[in-house]
């Protein structure tokens, strides 16, 4: 897959993209994206100053205004984009990649995500066709004074903070931008791996991974905690894992986040969710009261729609949690700071994070994402869905917002191509365990012919 992808621009440094490349595509957004005040931020990452000088100075001789943010996390940027009013922005970041990759995630006006289909196709197509060219010299970016102490005065006023006092907990910076905050926001919690070191020695700045895992769930058991929390290289997901070291799949903790939320803010009953989400999540919103509203994958589609079907907050299976409040983005921090109220809402009423999870985790046996690298995905997932007329049960309804989700009475299959990676993803959930090996068994065979 190349440098332009459907929710921002992302690879290896010197292989998918090089600084000319950077350079060109921050002549192109002006135009493409439209607007002369344009606000910059970055990740730790080692390539991250050399990209970001690119970038401004395409930018700059485009003849926008260019403000810096330096080294921050990326709702940080999508904080300022429309807290300060600005045209667009962009982040310098590969998120949870590797070290050896980066990219840019684009914003425009009131922090809307740019994805291909609304802008990075022309900025392609601009780069391309070398009609991205200067029509100045270039000009030297601006600070944004105080910026982390306006964002984090922000976030402390959007949380009982004071609720997390008896609460003992650890936090995994993954060496990423989560460090910048970690102490102020969590005193009192262990953390670890806050120094920030754009190779990730610790492990993989991506907390899907088990192995990203495996240090804090070792901490939270050693030492007796309550929860863990883990956060990404660029700090706009969190993820957890309980008092047992166990993770808490993010999909799960959508009713979670939204209980917490509607504690703080009045609003919609609307929340949403994306097409991977358990059935088992979906139900427990509609008994708190809650409308759930399903979306494709990735903040270029979610946010967009959390916005036009005015949503109070919402989330995905990939730990990214949506928030009306944070201008429709989405905030790891905002997030760990609403899920740790519950879990501490729920041991002052004598139960384990575990405890208050199970009446939604039990539900569902669920298989989690299953990863495929196919040749030809379209026919694998022919086979795929000709196995499953056949072999699988009677079909009550499907949806085609992304990729195919099929529900029948006993569960619910989702077979997609991602946006982001060259995998076709499945997942399945069931009734039961066993029903749960059998479908999967069986559409692992169709997709891998």
């Amino acid at each position: 897959m190349g440098f332009f992808k459907a929710y921002d621009m992302r690879g290896t440094f010197g292989a998918d993209f090089d600084l000319d490349t950077v350079h060109k595509v921050g002549l192109a957004l002006p135009k493409a994206v439209a607007g002369g005040r344009w606000l910059v931020g970055r990740d730790c990452r080692a390539t991250s100053p050399s990209v970001r000088d690119a970038l401004v100075k395409g930018l700059s001789e485009a003849g926008a205004d260019v403000t810096d943010l330096g080294l921050c996390t990326t709702p940080m940027v999508y904080f300022f984009t429309a807290q300060d009013g600005f045209d667009g922005s962009v982040m310098v970041t590969a998120s949870h990649n590797p070290p050896t990759d980066n990219g840019l995630k684009v914003s425009k006006a009131t922090a809307l995500p740019v994805g291909y289909a609304n802008g990075l196709n022309e900025v392609e197509r601009m780069v391309g066709g070398g009609e991205a060219v200067a029509v100045r010299g270039e000009c030297a970016a601006s600070p944004l004074p105080d910026a982390l102490e306006r964002y984090l005065a922000w976030q402390k006023g959007h949380v009982d903070l004071g609720l997390l006092n008896g609460l003992k907990i650890a936090v995994d910076c993954s060496n990423g931008m989560s460090s910048i905050f970690a102490r102020e926001m969590f005193p009192g919690a262990e953390i670890i791996n806050d120094t920030l070191d754009g190779t990730f020695p610790c492990h993989s700045p991506n907390p899907l991974k088990a192995e990203a895992r495996e240090q804090v769930a070792r901490l939270v058991r050693e030492k007796g905690l309550d929860c863990g929390v883990v956060f990404d290289g660029d700090a706009d997901r969190a993820m957890f894992v309980d008092e047992n070291g166990e993770f808490v799949q993010p999909d799960y903790l959508v009713p979670i986040v939204a209980r917490a939320t509607r504690r703080i803010c009045d609003g919609s009953a609307k929340i949403i969710h994306d097409v991977r989400t358990s059935r088992g999540a979906i139900e427990a919103l509609k008994e708190d009261g809650f409308e759930p509203v399903m979306v494709p994958v990735g903040h270029a589609f979610a946010k967009p729609i959390l916005r036009e079907v005015g949503a109070l907050c919402g989330g995905e299976l990939a730990g990214h949690y949506y928030f009306s409040e944070f201008f429709g983005c989405d905030s790891g921090l905002l997030a760990a700071t609403r899920i740790l109220c519950e879990i501490a809402r729920a041991k002052a009423d004598g139960m384990t994070f575990s405890a208050m999870m199970r009446p939604i985790v039990s539900r569902y046996a669920n298989s989690g994402e299953l990863n495929f690298k196919v040749e030809d995905k379209d026919a694998a997932i022919a086979r795929a869905l000709q196995c499953a007329a056949e072999r699988l049960p009677k079909e009550l309804s499907r949806s085609t917002m992304d990729g195919i989700r099929i529900e029948y009475a006993e569960g619910w299959i989702n077979i997609r191509k991602s946006n982001t990676e060259p995998y076709l993803r499945l997942m399945v959930e069931c009734d039961s365990s066993g029903r749960l090996a059998e479908w999967t068994g069986l559409l692992k065979g169709a997709i891998e012919g």
